[in-house]
């Protein structure tokens, strides 16, 4: 029953969580906290501790945060691995979304839990305005969250088309 599941495509999880792991090893042993090191014009490698959420929401918090956003996190997986047990292997787009957000997902709560912040090290600009630094986990919750969007537009014409 699992081969005929969603479950078969974990494997991606893992290489994401192993990818954001590595990159931000070598981010935190080459970089020097809160020093931009110029790629580009408009890219930057910056070492970051983010101790709050998206955009650093909650990061000037007193800690519960770290346990509170931790638990989130791991419901949410949980929830999501349901959800690829529950799923056919068919369908690809949505449980590649799914594993995307999950491998992303252990890999900033595995830094929130053993570092007390998550490993930001990527950042974009132009012209003075900066979007916050983020990271491989975050890249790969993002292309889950637009590929699940895409996968709701085409299954929604799958069934338009079936009634």
């Amino acid at each position: 029953m699992l081969k005929k599941s969603g479950l078969v495509w974990l494997w991606i999880s893992a290489l994401v969580f192993i990818l954001d792991q590595w990159t931000k090893h070598l981010a935190s042993t080459s970089l020097e906290l809160y020093v931009p090191n110029k790629i580009t014009e408009f890219f930057n490698l910056t070492l970051m501790h983010n101790k709050g959420v998206a955009f650093s929401l909650l990061a000037n918090q007193s800690g519960w945060q770290r346990y509170f956003l931790s638990i989130v996190a791991i419901l949410i997986v949980l929830w999501l691995l349901y959800w690829l047990f529950k799923n056919r292997y068919s369908q690809k787009l949505q449980n590649g979304a799914l594993v995307l957000v999950i491998g992303g997902a252990l890999g900033n709560v595995y830094d929130r839990i053993m570092l007390g912040y998550v490993v930001d090290f990527i950042e974009l600009h132009y012209q003075g305005y900066f979007w916050p630094a983020f990271n491989v986990a975050d890249s790969a919750i993002c292309l889950g969250a637009v590929l699940l969007i895409v996968d709701a537009f085409k299954n929604k014409e799958s069934t338009e088309q079936a009634s």
